[in-house]
């Protein structure tokens, strides 16, 4: 035994690390949400069942990603990270494995749902995991933990098309879902949590009115933050652009096939669609640390409000020049510039505004706005083209959405936070409750 006046001290974590891991993760399970679409018509011609029957798959996957995170982050918060993104990692593996295994829509179902609450455990952890050791630099670490799964599609997508194509669909389920799941059990190993009352070296929490971002002192429980106004603002949000994001997600490959882009070949034996998709995830990517940077610097608000917009106008310019392949490369690729931020700004916000201590859960709630808008953006807007026989209706909706929710970030959310960096004199004085009531 030590002597008593003898302490052992904590292992030394390189936080750094732990954002690695984070990102291997994050990479790891984009292809569950960015590959899908190339499965979508040969699932069609497969299972014999129409491209909104397919879609219901990606939906339901969605759902299981999102509206399960808040019960996954307490679980996190509970048993740690490691275990619940080992346990995540196996899901994840099994879900693709399945789903190449699936002859009928149920069994498809079922498989692709299932991977979906493995991807949103690793998902919900691994951005509580940045947040919890970036308070430095919460936008920037959410921004390229969220970038990950954006960005993983980019490496694997060209292989996975050309098996698609050579119509080994099945063969690209299973050997993808085996690497998967092995890279996510293995990065899970590397996670840790910060002790309670640790800071970056050199890092005291910034003072009000000292910078663009609004960082609140007292963190509300998930209970309290469901009850503000500021909560549901912001979850509306968050559901009305990643319905634009998630429907181009979803439905390029039909789309593509609807004016032929997936059989023209623009370069290198590579077909319009093809090349689209390796832009997009490169670019999707990207975006999530870059707008994350950006609103470390002039406010989260101001940020969301000038992507927003540039979505919008993305999604009606891809809508009106979708036939020509160079446009329809460039802007599907700038729709998912201007459109991934939302997975940075939105985690940095609900820590900015509701406080670090509850993160994790916290923005597991306000994940579930993703889930909602999937209803919509997979099934609901095949059903509307089967409908209607035009993807303009789907489009402009998702222009609408995006350019309400830009108008939402500048005249609602944006003064109401500078009102309340100057007025939230009960939060200095430790008041919680005088704080809740301003939002």
């Amino acid at each position: 035994m030590l002597p008593s006046d003898h302490t052992v001290s904590p292992p030394v974590v390189n936080r750094w690390l732990q954002l690695g891991a984070c990102i291997a993760a994050m990479m790891a399970i984009a292809n569950l949400q960015y590959a899908w679409t190339l499965f979508t018509v040969p699932l069609t011609q497969h299972l014999r069942a129409t491209l909104s029957a397919v879609q219901l798959a990606f939906t339901l996957f969605i759902l299981a990603e999102t509206w399960l995170v808040p019960v996954e982050g307490y679980l996190i918060d509970k048993l740690g990270a490691r275990l619940v993104v080992t346990v995540g990692g196996v899901l994840v593996g099994l879900g693709w494995i399945g789903s190449g295994l699936a002859d009928s829509l149920t069994a498809l179902y079922c498989w692709y749902a299932l991977g979906g609450v493995g991807a949103g455990a690793v998902y919900g952890a691994a951005i509580g995991t940045a947040l919890k050791w970036f308070p430095d630099r919460r936008g920037l670490a959410a921004g390229l933990t969220a970038g990950a799964y954006g960005f993983g599609t980019a490496l694997t997508i060209l292989p996975i098309q050309q098996m698609v194509d050579a119509g080994s669909y099945r063969m690209a389920f299973l050997i993808w879902g085996t690497i998967q799941g092995i890279v996510v059990v293995a990065a899970a190993q590397l996670l840790r949590k910060p002790p309670s009352d640790w800071r970056p070296a050199g890092w005291t929490p910034p003072a009000h009115g000292t910078t663009a971002v609004v960082q609140s002192r007292v963190s509300r429980t998930p209970w309290e933050m469901i009850r503000t106004p500021t909560f549901w603002v912001m979850y509306c949000m968050m559901a009305m652009v990643a319905f634009g994001g998630l429907m181009v997600t979803a439905q390029l490959r039909p789309i593509a096939a609807q004016n032929g882009m997936d059989k023209l070949v623009v370069t290198f034996g590579i077909t319009a669609l093809g090349l689209a998709l390796v832009l997009d995830r490169i670019l999707n990517g990207i975006t999530r640390p870059f707008w994350g940077w950006i609103s470390d610097h002039i406010g989260r608000y101001n940020t969301m409000a000038i992507a927003f917009s540039l979505e919008g106008f993305a999604i009606l310019g891809l809508l009106r020049l979708i036939d020509h392949p160079l446009w329809f490369v460039i802007l599907s690729g700038f729709v998912f510039f201007a459109w991934g931020e939302i997975y940075s700004l939105f985690p940095a916000a609900i820590g900015d505004v509701f406080g670090p201590d509850y993160a994790t859960t916290n923005y597991g709630i306000q994940y579930t706005a993703k889930g909602t808008a999937s209803i919509f953006a997979g099934w609901g807007a095949a059903l509307l083209v089967e409908t209607t026989g035009s993807w303009e209706p789907v489009f402009l909706v998702a222009v609408g959405c995006d350019l309400t929710a830009a108008a939402l970030a500048w005249f609602w959310l944006r003064p109401l936070v500078t009102r309340l960096a100057a007025e939230r004199v009960g939060e200095v004085k430790g008041d919680a409750r005088t704080a809740i009531a301003m939002l």
